[in-house]
């Protein structure tokens, strides 16, 4: 019988990165997936700048956007008119390092994450399928359907990674309530002439077909997102591209030479109301679904996994109580509800039909976006929601203080002066104190002797317009969010804010 602390069941974007993060920590982690190898088509293609913010944490931020592309701007365009520009550069060069949207084919982002899963030691079970799982208490025995037969296993904790479909979901009776849109979508992966999109993404919001156009990989290779209004077959699976129209693409200017991969579905809006039942976890698209307005559902998924996984190591090496856990499902439920909230909105106002749906998207919205994100609180805002770096966590238990205008809960604002780079790679996945300015020798001290990395920036007055206070600590969880600000920077306040969260080793 095999043990692992974290069995998790799925290796997609979610499962891998859940299992590359346990796996820098030093977690004994077993990833299983039924198919034979990872993912060979596109799939998503956005990668925020979050996700990328915190891939540094593990060394792999450079090489993704070496192999991406990033899209610098989204065009706005009727009946073969641009009507606005919004450039992602300007409005978020001083939000993060990576002010662009990253197109990064799924496929290829599944294959660089298994190679980085094998150098960290740990290896993806194919053609393995989580058959059936016991929740005992202390453990999960898990039954694993292989090639060979079937065999069991046993885990501390188990982490769903599997799926709209979700086995792990469905075992746990976990409601999934939400509902199903009318139209059909449509995906395609081509080779374009005509039309150059450069390194912008190009959206058509005319009255036949809605229409969005993602540029990667050169050579005339671009992904097509629309809608199929008048569907032969309202079923998913029994169109081809010919069943689409093409007078938004011929309006831009697009002629399809080669269609690599077509595919159609339908878009669900859903969200668990489990995120954790004992020792078992749902994340990703098991938890869930939405539309892909914004180019967030896998993005979101990766987030759910990288704040999971602190955790778990955290409890598991002892330093923290299992309290700790159930702050994941207090802090991602609220976030992903927000998040169907918000791209339920957007498509919904994407695909209404009708005279007055059609002005207001075709002649309206354009106008107002354009006039809007010439102001650059309005540019950098856009800009906020479409990369996540507006999620925070202010409402949860482990969010506490404020110093200046950073709030426990805040994500980590991000600020270079002097050479210093507040996200640069840390030494380790873990806990930080931060200080802008000067930090008391006391305080160093107290770090040190209970293992808490420290950082001391050296003030200028990019921090100042980032919203720290000078000489204040801000103690930066292991995902980059603020847990507190202290404007005292007393160590006692440390001290305290890890005690009443019963946080063993800081204690």
């Amino acid at each position: 019988m095999e043990d692992y602390d974290v069995l998790i069941a799925g290796a997609g974007p979610t499962g891998m990165v859940l299992g590359l993060w346990l796996g820098h920590q030093g977690i004994r982690v077993g990833i299983v997936d039924k198919a034979a190898e990872p993912g060979t088509t596109s799939r998503a293609m956005a990668v925020q700048a979050r996700i990328l913010e915190l891939y540094r944490q593990v060394g792999i931020a450079d090489e993704v956007v070496a192999e991406g592309a990033p899209a610098e701007a989204i065009n706005l365009w009727v009946k073969g008119k641009r009507k606005a520009h919004l450039n992602f550069l300007s409005a978020g060069s001083r939000v993060t390092p990576y002010p662009f949207v990253l197109i990064y084919p799924q496929d290829r982002h599944e294959r660089l994450l298994e190679r980085r899963l094998q150098l960290a030691g740990v290896e993806v079970q194919r053609q393995t399928e989580l058959v059936e799982f016991d929740d005992q208490g202390d453990k999960v025995v898990a039954r694993l359907r292989t090639p060979q037969g079937e065999r069991e296993c046993t885990a501390r904790f188990l982490a769903g990674c599997d799926g709209a479909h979700s086995f792990v979901r469905h075992k746990l009776g976990a409601g999934f309530p939400g509902g199903t849109y009318a139209h059909l979508f449509y995906v395609a992966d081509v080779r374009i002439q005509g039309m150059d999109p450069g390194k912008e993404v190009h959206a058509s919001l005319d009255t036949s077909d809605f229409l969005l156009l993602f540029p990667y990989g050169g050579e005339g290779r671009a992904r097509l997102i629309g809608t199929i209004r008048d569907d032969r077959d309202d079923q998913p699976g029994t169109q081809s591209f010919d069943d689409v129209s093409h007078k938004a693409m011929e309006r831009l200017g697009v002629k399809v030479e080669q269609v690599h991969w077509f595919s159609t579905y339908r878009v669900h809006h859903r969200v668990t109301d489990q995120y954790r039942h004992g020792r078992a976890f749902l994340l990703g698209d098991a938890a869930h679904v939405h539309s892909p307005a914004g180019g967030q559902g896998m993005n979101t998924g990766i987030g759910d996994a990288i704040n999971l996984a602190w955790k778990l190591a955290g409890v598991l090496r002892g330093d923290a109580s299992d309290a700790l856990l159930d702050t994941y499902k207090a802090e991602r439920l609220a976030f992903a509800r927000r998040l169907v909230d918000t791209t339920d909105r957007a498509f919904t106002f994407i695909t209404a039909e009708g005279g007055v749906a059609d002005f207001v998207r075709m002649h309206i919205a354009p106008t107002v976006a354009s006039a809007a994100y010439s102001l650059d609180t309005v540019r950098e805002f856009v800009f906020r929601m479409i990369s996540q770096t507006t999620i925070q966590y202010h409402d949860s238990p482990l969010s506490d203080g404020i110093a200046g205008a950073i709030k426990g809960g805040d994500r980590l604002p991000w600020a270079v002066h002097d050479g210093q780079d507040n996200y640069a790679t840390p030494a380790r996945i873990d806990w930080q104190v931060h200080v802008y300015g000067e930090a008391r020798e006391a305080l160093r001290d107290w770090c040190l002797r209970h293992g808490l990395q420290v950082q001391v920036f050296r003030w200028g007055k990019v921090h100042e317009d980032a919203g720290f206070e000078r000489n204040a600590v801000y103690l930066v969880r292991p995902d980059y969010y603020v847990g507190l600000s202290d404007p005292t920077a007393s160590c006692d306040a440390i001290a305290g804010y890890f005690a009443d969260r019963e946080f063993r080793r800081f204690s």
